[in-house]
């Protein structure tokens, strides 16, 4: 086969980006626990940008605040499509990732508590709440189209709402202080970007610019900057036809490739770089490592499956499009990987205590790889059969 056939035929399937993102996750493994680990941390610890405005940060900050909000505007982007023309347009179809969501972050909190509550551990009940957007949907974007689109979209939605749900959650219990100021301008900038939205204005550049700012203001108030996409995301304006182009489907397009192919696999490579030690290993069978383990991989199939199946039995809303409880089953595991946002809120409840800090990163890990191996087997699994849409 030629070899730029070969490269387009790679950069093309739907599976690369999650095989590209679990080699880097297993080359960032294996630095963090050699002797260039010291360097490595240096490089991300490396201050760069400019003093003008304060925006001068660690190249990590850059990579998590930065990156990942284009990351999180693709993603809103896809979720915005969806509401007004596909999977998610009925009510019943876009309530169940919240109702999923809701469960998801509920039951996890709950099952941690009870291993922690009264120890010195219990301030990280907000650890398992937590799914890892970028990771999760890499997994199940391996599968390609052994199942539904409509089983990603929900991923993808209740993800979203996750991350939302932690974000609330450090702004109201881990953030030390809240620049009021620098919120409030964050709503002026949310604001106009709905006015142009209704003015009709079709030119994404003029969307662009404010959103922006919109990251640079949500950034310097104390709430994760990244929400600045998904904000960004649902002003930008499309319609219901399948026919036109709108803006907003020329933007995700443009943006599948670099999110795909650069910003997750740097992502990946610069967040996983986790040296273990022996306290860390020790650590995964005290109350805060099973407390962690069990919210992520129980407490997160429990609470989606178990809300999902609620709101349905109250025909509150409808299983995805041509899904599956089994599929359903693959999810709520898959949304187990709680990793990076899991690890920002573990470095948050344990401020300054370094043992307790690297045990917790190593519950997350066994969790976050527990997680992943048995959604992916079981939507595998899954892929076998013939997915019937089932009306509960």
């Amino acid at each position: 086969m030629n070899l730029s056939l070969y490269f387009k035929k790679f950069f093309n399937n739907s599976q690369s980006s999650g095989i590209i993102l679990i080699f880097c996750v297993l080359i960032s493994l294996l630095i963090a626990n050699s002797s260039a680990a010291e360097n490595f941390q240096h490089f991300l610890d490396q201050e760069v940008g400019t003093h003008l405005f304060g925006l001068e940060y660690p190249v990590s900050i850059w990579i998590n605040d930065g990156l990942m909000a284009v990351f999180f505007l693709l993603v809103g982007l896809e979720i915005k499509r969806e509401l007004v023309e596909g999977e998610l347009s009925s009510f019943k179809n876009a309530s169940l990732p919240i109702f999923a969501a809701v469960g998801g972050m509920l039951v996890p909190a709950v099952i941690y508590s009870i291993f922690n509550t009264g120890t010195e551990y219990s301030n990280g009940w907000g650890i398992p709440m937590a799914t890892d957007i970028a990771f999760s949907l890499a997994i199940i974007s391996m599968l390609g189209k052994k199942i539904p689109n409509s089983i990603k979209i929900f991923l993808a939605a209740l993800a979203i709402v996750d991350d939302l749900g932690a974000i609330l959650v450090i702004a109201i219990f881990y953030t030390e202080q809240i620049h009021w100021s620098y919120l409030l301008l964050s709503f002026g900038v949310t604001a106009l970007l709905f006015i142009l939205n209704f003015l009709k204005v079709t030119k994404t550049i003029f969307y662009i610019i404010p959103g922006l700012f919109l990251w640079y203001f949500l950034h310097h108030s104390g709430i994760h900057a990244t929400i600045a996409g998904v904000l960004l995301a649902f002003s930008i304006p499309t319609n219901a036809s399948n026919v036109e182009i709108s803006p907003l489907e020329k933007l995700e397009h443009q943006l599948h490739m670099p999110v795909s192919f650069l910003i997750m696999p740097i992502f990946a490579l610069t967040n996983t770089n986790i040296t273990f030690s022996s306290e860390m290993v020790a650590g995964v069978t005290s109350t805060l490592g099973l407390g962690i383990i069990c919210g992520l991989v129980l407490g997160k199939l429990i609470g989606i499956n178990l809300f999902s199946l609620i709101a349905i039995k109250l025909k509150l809303s409808s299983l995805p499009q041509n899904s599956n409880w089994l599929q359903m089953i693959g999810v709520g595991l898959l949304a187990g990987i709680g990793f990076t946002m899991s690890i920002f809120i573990a470095l948050l409840s344990f401020k300054g205590e370094i043992p307790i800090q690297d045990e917790a990163k190593f519950a997350i890990l066994i969790a976050s790889f527990i997680a992943a191996i048995a959604g992916f087997t079981i939507l595998s699994v899954s892929s076998k059969e013939n997915p019937e849409l089932e009306e509960n």
